[in-house]
């Protein structure tokens, strides 16, 4: 009898053991996406090679978007090598191979599935989205949403609105996603305030569905496009931020490297790299942007949009921000976007963005804290520094803004 509870003990411990290595199996494995850091990423990416990820990486660059340069199993093997290298995740594409047989590695944030689908193909994506969560659980399913200047033939729905509601409610997305080059032209003809539109949409969804959203913006001539300035990608990028976003994909990173889907539009090229893989003047440029953005990152990601102000030129500024934790004093001419944020900690974050593509501004900045109870992120080192008034002859707090600038701010609780 002894020597048989024995066994039974000894049998019940295995059985424990075995039980606590499968549920640790099952857990370290996330049922919903976590992302871990600020996405900055890009359409295109070029051919597989150690130079091309390395000069990904020293760009700043935080995610890698496949499609284009890796498609084949073989070739996204290699691409996954090269992001674990340089400590890039990738979303890559599985063209060719069933859901099981899907990439696992740490690098690897989820899967490309689909580029603008209209609000008929849900159904499909909600079908193709669950078969592959059940053997890929916790990773994205990357679906790229129309902008809110599509018509309605192609988003399906009588209503941008309506569209991006059906998605979210229909295909449960872990990542919202969606493109828009908003018209920025130097006469003062654009399209800013339909570009904030759009992300307000994106914002709206991405809080009530607690998830991230992310979007493209453009970074080349095509069409009728102007070839950006630095100062307009700037501007697309730190709006997006102000309202909420977790990522920021360029469009694009080469110009189209399969000739024979290359439109006439895009015949200039002028991505941040040619066709043939020669870095334009825009590499240089989305390196500087992307370095301070990349050391926002830690702090941007803990927080949550709480509001969107935008200031312009014609309004008083502190009737606009009555309700806002910033209050300014500028020159008329002066625009601004402002968002306001709760950080996980209990303090409230601010994002200044001078809302101005072409020009510098200066403003005096009143917090609703006192001064000794701000910081500011700082964009070289990504941590918390003193706030430096810029014109301390000056009276009150002056802050300078280049043109499209962002700074971010923190402010103690009262």
């Amino acid at each position: 009898m002894h020597e048989m509870k024995t066994i039974v003990t000894g049998m019940l411990v295995l059985v424990s053991f075995i039980f606590g290595v499968l549920s640790d199996t099952v857990l370290a494995e996330p049922q919903k996406f976590v992302q871990d850091r600020f996405a900055i990423s890009f359409w295109i990416d070029p051919p597989i090679s150690d130079q091309n990820y390395k000069d990904i990486a020293d760009a700043n660059f935080t995610v890698v978007i496949g499609g284009y340069g890796a498609v084949k199993p073989d070739q996204v093997k290699k691409q996954i090598q090269l992001c674990e290298k340089y400590d890039l995740k990738a979303i890559v594409s599985v063209e060719d191979l069933s859901p099981d047989q899907y990439p696992t590695s740490q690098a690897v944030w989820g899967y490309k599935v689909k580029d603008e689908p209209p609000a008929t193909y849900f159904p499909k994506l909600k079908e193709m989205v669950e078969k592959i969560r059940k053997v890929r659980p916790g990773r994205i399913t990357f679906i790229n949403l129309y902008p809110n200047y599509a018509n309605e033939q192609q988003l399906g729905t009588t209503s941008y609105d309506e569209y991006v509601r059906k998605f979210v409610d229909e295909v449960k997305p872990y990542v919202l996603s969606m493109d828009h080059y908003p018209w920025m032209f130097p006469n003062g003809n654009n399209s800013c305030e339909a570009y904030c539109s759009n992300l307000a949409v994106m914002r709206k969804y991405s809080l009530q569905k607690d998830i991230p959203f992310w979007n493209f913006f453009n970074a080349m001539p095509f069409y009728t496009q102007y070839d950006p300035t630095e100062a307009v990608l700037r501007w697309q990028i730190y709006t997006s931020i102000a309202y909420g976003a977790k990522g920021v994909m360029y469009f694009c990173y080469q110009t189209d490297i399969n000739a024979a889907k290359i439109a006439k539009a895009f015949e200039k090229g002028g991505a941040i790299l040619t066709r043939q893989g020669r870095k334009t003047r825009h590499y240089e440029q989305a390196k500087r942007i992307n370095f301070g953005v990349k050391n926002l990152g830690p702090t941007l990601m803990k927080l949550t949009s709480t509001a969107v102000y935008l200031v312009k030129p014609t309004e008083d500024p502190n009737v606009v921000l009555k309700d806002a934790p910033i209050k300014l004093n500028a020159k008329k001419h002066d625009s601004f976007l402002i968002g306001v944020f709760k950080h996980e900690d209990g303090r409230t974050a601010v994002l200044l963005n001078n809302y101005n593509f072409a020009y510098t501004t200066w403003p005096t900045v009143t917090f609703d804290v006192p001064a000794e109870q701000v910081r500011e992120v700082c964009k070289k080192t990504g941590k918390e520094i003193e706030v430096i008034d810029d014109s301390p002859e000056m009276k009150g707090l002056q802050v300078s803004l280049d043109a499209a600038e962002g700074r971010l701010f923190l402010l103690s609780p009262k």
